[in-house]
């Protein structure tokens, strides 16, 4: 596989039905998309961008795919409070393709915390190397060990690790 599959990351997570998930900087909304098939009607997925017109196509897509259980949330995931969610509401973070563009790591750390329910999970997915002018500038990779580790100096404990493509790297760490 040459790049990274969500739907096949979310199954090797596995997302529970009736889930309340966050993408964190959803981009895209592949992995927005993929989890509102597999949390049901009974889940929720929330979906966190900064760039509004990101959102706007996520909300088209979610909207031809019949999918209501999607929520656009235009907000900045590195600022406590950024992402507009409460307290210990979410079962699961999204951290996908994400966190070598996030320049207060420390702070949006602290913000997944916040959201997470006590024994919440995180699911982190990034590159592994800036790949023929594809993903982040090599200057900008996070690699797994730094990604690990800002992690469990927040207080996450590891879950397990996965493949997560050929040029990527993903793993899942709980709150503890």
């Amino acid at each position: 596989m040459a790049f990274s599959d969500p739907q096949k990351n979310i199954d090797s997570l596995g997302l529970a039905e009736g889930s309340y998930v966050a993408d964190l900087g959803a981009g895209s909304g592949f992995y927005t998309l993929a989890a509102a098939h597999t949390v049901g009607a009974g889940g929720r997925v929330y979906a966190i961008d900064v760039q509004q017109e990101l959102l706007t196509r996520i909300k088209s897509s979610a909207h031809a795919a019949h999918y209501t259980n999607v929520e656009i949330i235009h907000g900045d995931i590195e600022r406590l409070g950024g992402t507009r969610l409460k307290d210990q509401s979410i079962d699961v973070a999204f951290v996908c393709n994400i966190l070598f563009q996030v320049e207060k790591k420390d702070d949006f750390i602290i913000e997944v915390k916040r959201i997470l329910k006590s024994g919440g999970r995180v699911l982190v997915v990034d590159w592994a190397e800036s790949f023929g002018g594809l993903g982040p500038h090599p200057d900008h990779v996070v690699t797994e060990d730094v990604a690990t580790e800002l992690f469990k100096k927040h207080g996450f404990v590891s879950v397990n690790t996965m493949d997560a493509g050929d040029h990527h790297y993903g793993f899942v760490v709980r709150k503890n």
